[in-house]
Formats: structure tokens, C-alpha cells, sequence
């Protein structure tokens, strides 16, 4: 079933992304400056190595046009034009203040935004990369950014500091911030199982569902974080699926399957997943809200979040207050539920997981798997 595209690099490959233009180009950047353009039969179209040789951290195309790829390496970001891999076409010198770890466009192509080392967001004006924002709220690396769909102006960012934060472009403070380290401690249920170490969630990946309601976040702790915005921009409410045995390195939303909800993961424990998540209770979350006349405050609709996964555990001991009890061990049953159906497809990759891409190959939903290797392997998705 899976297939090996080889030959693209000599060092192993960092990053992955995909055109939505109608060829279908697939980049992929590795150590050394290496950047390889295939062909989604997995042929190679173009290679090439990048001035000063720095590791290609990540690639990304423009929605505006198949004409323009993006890559970041050592504290720049080059400007390609995939069908001719000659040189860079523009270069945006000094776009991080020290190595960049992501990038990310908007809908319209017309904003980038930088992630890099010392923790800063800087967002760059297409065309030309003229620096338009620099947010400074972390206080570690920043390992990723994305875009909210259909909201050119709304950025989500999270980093080795464990903080996850939505910024709006009018202003230089977050809308809001999540410490996924205090909602941890906050969990009675966070238990270590047998082989797994007791890691921070320090976050690795973030992605938003093409809803533009819900991220989700690759952790160190093994999890994906899960986070639902709701109206003017707030944090409705947030939860957690358990994907992975060691630090989950990668959460990608699937945009062309049956619904928005459906997510892949990769880990350092070398297994690829994919999850349906739309009977999360942080994704039916509005669901509900609307078959309740009286939607619960925020802030009392989180203690109430926490004391339901309290429940989970001790649900069978509790015996006072037994309407609210009720209550909640339905929803802790269902969330139990929902966690041992487990991944829809998992799959035994084998090697820990650098990146992965979602894409239709030949009308095929695939995901693509960049690993400590030199070359991609491509899974079907069609189980489904």
C-alpha cells in the first residue's frame, strides 16, 4: 500500500507542503538547503540547494498563485517558482530575527507570517515581505503558526513555552492565550501509562480545521490539544484527544474528506493516525449549546469541562448530588467512548515523524510522511 518517493534529497527531510493549484506540485525541504519539487506521481520536477546550505525548516505555496513557493531557511525566506527551480526569484533576508521554524500564508496570499527562535511572529506584506507585525508574547521558541480560514486577519501561534495563543493583526496582544501546562495540572486524570514519560506539553505543530473553529496542537506529552473559538474570537473551550505513546510531532487537519473534523497525526513513537473527531465534545460543543436553552459562562463551562473528566474516574464512587452526577457521567461516558474507538486508520510507520502532508494524489486521499530519511512515503487514506 505505501509508496516511497526517493532520489528528491541526500539529508533527511524537515517539511512537506502541497499547491492547490490544479497540477498539484508537492515541495519538500531537508537539511542542508535542500529543496525538491515532485509531481504527485512522485516524479521529480526540480532540485535545488539554497544559498549558505542552512536547513529548509519549511515550505509552503501560494494560494495566490502556483507560481510562488515559499521557503525558509536559516533566518530568510526564498521566494521559487516551482515549475523552473533555477534560484530564488525573491529573497526575503533577515524575515526572522533567528531561525525560522514555520511558515504560514492567509487565504488571500497577501500575509506571511515567520516563526522562529527567539519566540517572535513576525507577519510579512505580499508582495514584497515588508515587515507589518512583529508579536512578542512567547517566551521560547515558536514552532508554528497558522492562519484561521476565511479570516485573513486572525493568526494562531504555539511554541516550546507550552503557550498557545490567537492574535488579531490590528493589534500587537493575543486575543487570547492558553497554558497548556496549567491545563494539565488541572487534569486528576492525567496519569502516566506504562512506557510513556511524563512530558510537558510543549507544542510542536498547530493546525486549524477549514471550519476555522477549532485547532488542534501536536504535543510533547503525547497529546493533541484540541481548542474551539467561538464568537468574537473567544475561547469557547478545549480538551484533548491521547494520540501517541511518546511526543506527538504533527496534527494536520484533512480538508477533503467527509467533513472538517478529520485529523492526522505523527509521532516520535513512529505511528501515523487518523481521527475522526467530529463527535469530540470540543467540536460538538456548539451542538449542544444549542439544545440547552441557557448557554453556561464561559468560565463556568471549563469547571464544568474539568469536573466532568474528574468524573470520568470516580464516577462509580460518587453517590451525593446525583442529578449533576447524571449528567456527567453521560458525557464522561461518551468521551470514553469516543476514546476507545481510538484512530479511524493507524498506521506502523516505523521512524519518528518529521512531517506530514495530506493531499489527493491521483484523486487518491493520501497522506505524505517526511521521517529521518531521504525519502517520503506515501499512505493511502482510502480505507475510508
Amino acid at each position: 500500500m505505501a509508496r516511497q518517493w526517493s532520489e528528491g534529497h541526500s539529508t533527511s527531510i524537515l517539511c512537506v507542503g502541497v499547491s492547490s493549484g490544479p497540477e498539484g506540485l508537492l515541495a519538500s525541504g531537508s537539511e542542508s538547503g535542500e529543496v525538491t519539487v515532485w509531481s504527485q506521481e512522485g516524479t521529480i520536477i526540480g532540485r535545488l540547494t539554497l544559498p549558505g546550505k542552512e536547513d529548509s525548516t519549511s515550505v509552503v505555496f501560494s494560494p495566490a498563485g502556483p507560481g510562488q513557493l515559499y521557503v525558509s531557511h536559516g533566518d530568510a525566506v526564498s521566494v521559487l517558482d516551482p515549475r523552473n527551480l533555477k534560484g530564488p526569484v525573491e529573497e526575503f533576508q533577515g524575515a526572522g530575527e533567528e531561525e525560522i521554524n514555520a511558515l504560514a500564508l492567509n487565504d488571500t496570499g497577501s500575509a506571511l507570517a515567520v516563526a522562529d527562535d527567539s519566540g517572535a511572529v513576525r507577519v510579512l506584506e505580499l508582495p514584497g515581505g515588508k515587515v507589518f507585525r512583529t508579536l512578542r508574547r512567547h517566551t521560547n521558541i515558536c514552532s508554528s503558526v497558522a492562519f484561521r480560514p476565511h479570516r485573513p486577519n486572525n493568526l494562531v501561534s504555539a511554541g516550546l513555552d507550552m503557550q498557545v495563543m490567537l492574535w488579531g493583526l490590528q493589534k500587537t496582544r493575543p486575543l487570547w492565550t492558553l497554558n497548556l501546562q496549567d491545563v494539565a495540572e488541572e487534569e486528576d486524570d492525567h496519569q502516566q501509562r506504562p512506557g510513556q514519560l511524563f512530558n510537558p506539553p510543549l507544542v510542536h505543530c498547530v493546525s486549524v480545521a477549514s471550519c476555522g473553529n477549532i485547532l488542534g496542537c501536536a504535543a510533547e506529552d503525547g497529546r493533541v490539544h484540541l481548542m474551539r473559538i467561538g464568537s468574537g474570537s473567544k475561547l469557547d473551550q478545549q480538551g484533548a484527544v491521547k494520540a501517541h505513546s511518546q511526543g506527538a510531532s504533527q496534527a494536520h487537519f484533512v480538508s477533503f474528506l467527509s467533513h472538517p473534523h478529520w485529523l492526522v497525526t505523527g509521532g516520535n513513537d513512529g505511528q501515523v493516525a487518523l481521527w475522526d473527531l467530529s463527535k469530540h465534545p470540543v467540536v460538538t460543543l456548539e451542538a449542544k449549546a444549542k439544545t440547552r436553552v441557557t448557554a453556561a459562562p464561559r468560565r463556568k463551562s471549563k469547571s464544568k469541562a474539568k469536573r466532568k473528566e474528574q468524573c470520568q474516574d470516580k464516577a462509580t464512587k460518587v453517590e451525593t448530588e446525583k442529578e449533576e452526577v447524571e449528567e456527567e457521567v453521560t458525557a464522561s461516558a461518551e468521551e470514553a467512548t469516543e476514546e476507545k474507538s481510538g484512530p479511524k486508520l493507524s498506521i506502523s510507520h516505523g521512524d519518528k515523524v518529521n512531517w506530514l502532508c495530506p493531499a489527493v494524489l491521483k484523486g487518491e486521499p493520501s497522506v505524505v510522511v517526511a521521517d529521518q530519511s531521504s525519502c517520503l512515503t506515501v499512505y493511502p487514506l482510502s480505507p475510508l
